[in-house]
């Protein structure tokens, strides 16, 4: 096999997937470098097992925890035996902490996208602009208007589920039918609206098919079966993800070669030419080195891995990391923060219940400095809410046997759950490096993390958790419990920045088209790139990001530009 290729795509995830498939449309020579295992569509082991068919009841044992999942398992809904499969071993993947940082990952083909979360509202111009408007950071290179048609293009093949509320700060997408609110959530959704006509309770907006097109949806898809087991991975396509979308599709154009437990270790810079000329890795099996060339090179190894990557290539004209003339190449760290919220129970409904398990309950989009009248004193910016109602399991303490599985068996009250998103601000000082003097097993430095939560994020949470017992006092829930848990960034699986995007070389690290602004063959289309984190589960966004970066690397190809 020739190791001279037109484009390389580092990373396998959401948005290497699709860089990769657009890449391979537009007819060029692709290979796609995973440092990670293959993983085939179907290769979901737990899929169809139910609880008492795994270990210790789905439970990872405390031990095992311990040893292997010390940080991983900072997330208890994550880490269980239905997933272990596709999260790191933290005792072979280390990373260090100078502030505690969740960083949640596996290295696998597909990455995140075996198993993300699947919410994709789109950013709107209140995100776009706040940077500019309140004099933090710096501003983004971009507008709405900007991405809005990518949006329109990427929504249309991945298949968002969802319902238009013609609301200016969640802009209405390309909608296929709405996982329709339950009667509790309808309920709540109207009482909200009374009370507080602002805020807005919507059908999560989620790359799960309800109606399948097989014209539209390419690739190995099939209808959602409202089993809610989406984060074991979906064996019937029924969510977006490379396996199942991106993959099958780029592999059809007979452009993609796939090579997987290969690790990049660095990008090779030419300096004659001023241009990256490939990649150099590792195999993570034999701990062979080699190299793979290529005319453009796509980092899409999540926001981390790929500013891991630029900050280890190092050269004597980037000698702190490729395409860091700035120095902020590593900084403006960002995730989302939550683990706050409310939930209550709601009496009067015993007699309703639902048809299967919807893959995602409700979205509740910002409605908190938006405009003038909603302008908050205490905090710039905003949060969303996600959440569902549903009947609880009736679970009577001290009861055994028969007289436990018949009260099994009879559905508890209804309970209304809301988990707040709110956004962080990119501050400078938040930031991952690297450590050179420390390495792991395969040679690399290790990753060290240094950022936490400031005054206006911790302002935001306490506002959060008020408006959300608001509304649910509003509906009339009774037993609500409230919560502002102690929270670590990176828990929300939503790490953003260290390589944002903007109009000066001197501050940033892109330009508007996702393209190093030091060396214009590379391109960073993953969470990298963000210049703030809104509240939006990002995923979309970097989708279409990606596949308006390949049209542009496409363009100036064909002008003899790249």
């Amino acid at each position: 096999m020739t190791n001279s290729f037109d484009a390389i795509v580092i990373g396998s995830g959401i948005s290497g997937g699709y860089a990769a498939m657009e890449l391979c449309k537009k007819g060029y020579k692709t290979v796609m470098i995973e440092r990670g295992r293959m993983v085939n569509h179907g290769d979901y082991p737990t899929a169809f097992l139910d609880t008492w068919d795994m270990p210790n009841q789905g439970q990872i044992s405390e031990k095992e925890k311990k040893e292997r999942y010390f940080k991983q398992s900072r997330l208890t809904w994550w880490a269980k035996e239905e997933v272990k499969h596709f999260m790191n071993r933290d005792d072979e993947y280390p990373y260090d902490e100078d502030a505690p940082f969740a960083w949640i990952r596996g290295h696998h083909l597909g990455g995140r996208s075996v198993n993300w979360g699947r919410h994709c509202p789109r950013w709107s111009d209140i995100d776009f602009e706040a940077n500019k408007k309140e004099g933090i950071a710096i501003d983004w290179p971009i507008r709405y208007a900007d991405i809005e048609p990518w949006y329109d293009y990427v929504e249309t093949f991945v298949g968002i589920a969802g319902q238009a509320e013609g609301l200016e700060q969640a802009p209405d997408g390309q909608f296929i039918a709405p996982f329709p609110l339950n009667h509790v959530e309808q309920t709540l959704r109207e009482a909200v609206r009374e009370k507080y006509p602002n805020r807005v309770v919507t059908p999560c907006r989620t790359a799960n098919l309800s109606e399948y097109n097989p014209e539209v949806h390419k690739g190995t898809r099939g209808p959602c079966m409202a089993r809610n087991r989406c984060k074991r991975g979906c064996p019937f396509g029924a969510f977006f993800s490379t396996q199942s979308a991106t993959l099958p599709v780029a592999q059809e154009t007979g452009n993609l070669t796939v090579v997987s437990d290969m690790i990049v270790m660095e990008i090779i810079y030419d300096s004659a030419t001023e241009k990256a000329s490939g990649v150099r890795v590792k195999d993570a099996n034999t701990g062979e080195i080699s190299e793979y060339h290529s005319r453009v090179i796509f980092c899409n190894a999540s926001t981390v891995g790929t500013t891991a990557i630029l900050l280890n290539s190092r050269s004597e004209r980037f000698p702190n990391g490729l395409g860091n003339s700035s120095g902020e190449l590593g900084h403006n760290l960002m995730d989302h923060h939550y683990g706050m919220g409310a939930s209550g129970i709601l009496e009067g409904y015993d007699n309703e219940y639902y048809l299967g398990r919807k893959p995602k309950g409700f979205f509740i989009p910002p409605f908190t400095n938006i405009n003038e009248e909603t302008k908050q004193s205490d905090y710039v910016r905003n949060f969303s809410y996600q959440g569902g109602a549903s009947r609880v399991r009736n679970t009577p303490a001290g009861v055994i046997g028969t007289e436990l599985k018949d009260a099994i068996f009879k559905p508890g009250k209804w309970r209304i759950n809301m988990e707040c998103f709110g956004e962080i601000l990119p501050y400078h000082e938040n930031r991952m490096y690297l450590n050179f003097d420390k390495r792991d097993k395969h040679g690399m430095p290790i990753i060290v993390f240094d950022a936490k939560l400031r005054e206006n994020e911790l302002k935001m949470r306490e506002h959060s958790v008020k408006a959300a017992v608001e509304m649910l006092e509003a509906v009339g829930c009774t037993d609500i419990r409230a919560r502002n848990n102690e929270f670590t960034i990176g828990a929300c699986i939503h790490e953003m920045g260290t390589a944002r995007m903007g109009n000066d070389p001197k501050t940033s690290v892109l330009n508007k088209w996702n393209q190093l602004h030091d060396v214009d063959n590379v391109f960073v289309t993953d969470g990298a790139c963000m210049t703030s984190a809104g509240t939006q589960n990002p995923s979309l966004t970097y989708m279409a990001l990606a596949a308006r970066a390949v049209d542009y690397a496409d363009k100036q190809i064909k002008a003899g530009r790249l």
